[in-house]
């Protein structure tokens, strides 16, 4: 079939550099357009994962794949590392540090990141797990508190550092609850003299009435059975009005309770990235609650069909329900936007509306240890930590990264280690307690033009 493009003219511009815009991406590579990726950052970050970097299970570079490398093999494919600040949708602009870039299609894909419900100041006190950043803080926090703890005389200050309290009970919160219980029980179970880690208290604090809401209620018992194994007790029905470096302060049935704590660990809501409110501000589109983008069944944006919005930045329904914010989506997404892309350079008509495929959730709860959802059937324990580990195997990119990564899980699995360890000697908390330097600023999000 003759194609109406010999020349790679056709502009598209990619925003972000993670599951559906790296899908994106690898769809376009080699077609006959040209395909610029823009990112802050200059790699692409396996997010299910970050939790074992919080938790010293993996490092840094275990969970993270440079972009230029991973799209070095598409010569139409170029990267930037730089950040979008603005769009003029009438003029098909997008503003970044650097200047002005013209666009044919422009993809946005710049994700979420943690909400506070409107007290920010919390995030200080209570890290979220979204950025490498975050997960380097979280481990030298958690990592901190049981040094502190080691050489604390008074025993009420030393049974605050042994406190970790997690608030929000979905997956993140889950898997880090889980992680910190092993920690505790066994990993860092000899390290110690003075201190003996398995007495720690390890809450997991959720609002609603069960943990894992998005699961069948028997697998948010089956989660619950194997975290109090763990030695993570869970507390529901409570919700968090304060956060200082001390504890928090709750507010459940009977009234207000302070819990003392100096760990507190944020994994409760999201919000969707700044570009959304830009691209509103742009277009006039509409954005939900959370800031994520109302999006045509086509993924575009109402009124700028060369505009296209996918991953955790784009709100979809489906049968009535939002579309989950999870790594399987995005991807899908990505594909489909570049599918949509590639369908219009060949004259065709439009795609059929984009459809999420849900081949299943699994939220792993420590050392084997999973719930599971796949295709309808729930599976608890062995089997599914089995296929989560697995599944996440296969969807990191390159070889490298799935290598290494088997490597590490197969000792760590054997012996209980967790090579990680490491408080970077850089950052060391002054002043009163619970206070970080440089955590003021938020790790995360792009800044607003």
């Amino acid at each position: 079939m003759h194609h109406p493009l010999s020349e790679p003219q056709h502009h598209a511009v990619i925003v972000g550099g993670g599951f559906a815009g790296l899908y994106a991406a690898k769809v376009l590579g080699g077609a006959p357009v040209r395909v610029t990726l823009v990112d802050k950052r200059n790699f692409h970050l396996f997010q299910p994962l970050l939790y074992q970097v919080a938790t010293g299970g993996l490092s840094p570079g275990d969970v993270s794949a440079p972009l230029r490398a991973t799209l070095r093999r598409y010569a139409n494919i170029s990267v930037l590392m730089d950040e979008v600040i603005g769009i003029d949708a009438n003029a098909r602009r997008v503003a970044m540090a650097g200047g002005w870039m013209e666009y044919d299609s422009l993809l946005v894909a710049t994700g979420a990141n943690h909400s506070y419900f409107g007290n920010d100041e919390w995030r200080v006190h209570a890290p979220g797990l979204k950025t490498l950043e975050d997960a380097t803080d979280i481990r030298r926090r958690i990592l901190y508190a049981f040094e502190m703890a080691e050489k604390e005389p008074d025993p009420e200050i030393r049974r605050q550092w042994l406190t970790f309290l997690i608030v929000g009970g979905g997956p993140t919160g889950v898997e880090l609850a889980g992680a910190l219980g092993e920690i505790a029980n066994e990993t860092m179970r000899h390290d110690f003299r003075l201190i003996r880690p398995e007495e720690s208290r390890i809450l997991l604090l959720d609002a609603g009435s069960r943990l894992l809401s998005t699961y069948a209620p028997e697998l948010s018992e089956k989660a619950e059975r194997s975290l109090v194994k763990l030695g993570v007790r869970t507390r529901t029905g409570v919700r968090v009005i304060s956060i200082d470096g001390t504890g928090v302060v709750l507010q459940a049935v009977g009234g207000t309770e302070r819990m003392p704590a100096r760990t507190v660990l944020w994994a409760a809501g999201v919000q969707a990235s700044p570009l959304g409110a830009i691209l509103a501000a742009s277009t006039a589109v509409q954005l939900d609650r959370a800031g994520r983008v109302v999006v045509q069944p086509d993924l575009t944006v109402a009124g700028y069909p060369q505009i296209l919005v996918a991953g955790d930045l784009a709100s979809v329904m489906q049968d009535g329900q939002p579309v989950p914010g999870v790594a399987p989506a995005a991807m899908q997404m990505g594909d489909y936007a570049a599918r949509l892309i590639l369908r219009r350079l060949n004259g065709q008509s439009a795609a059929a509306p984009f459809r999420y495929r849900d081949k299943g959730s699994i939220a792993v709860i420590g050392r084997a240890s999973a719930v599971a959802s796949i295709l309808g059937m729930k599976i608890g324990g062995y089997p599914a930590w089995l296929g989560w580990l697995f599944i996440h195997l296969m969807y990191l990119v390159g070889f490298q990264n799935r290598l290494l990564v088997f490597i590490q899980w197969g000792f760590q699995y054997l012996t209980f280690n967790r090579g990680a360890r490491i408080i970077s000697p850089s950052f060391t908390p002054q002043g009163e307690a619970g206070a970080w330097p440089g955590s003021e600023k938020p790790s995360s999000g792009p800044a607003r033009p």
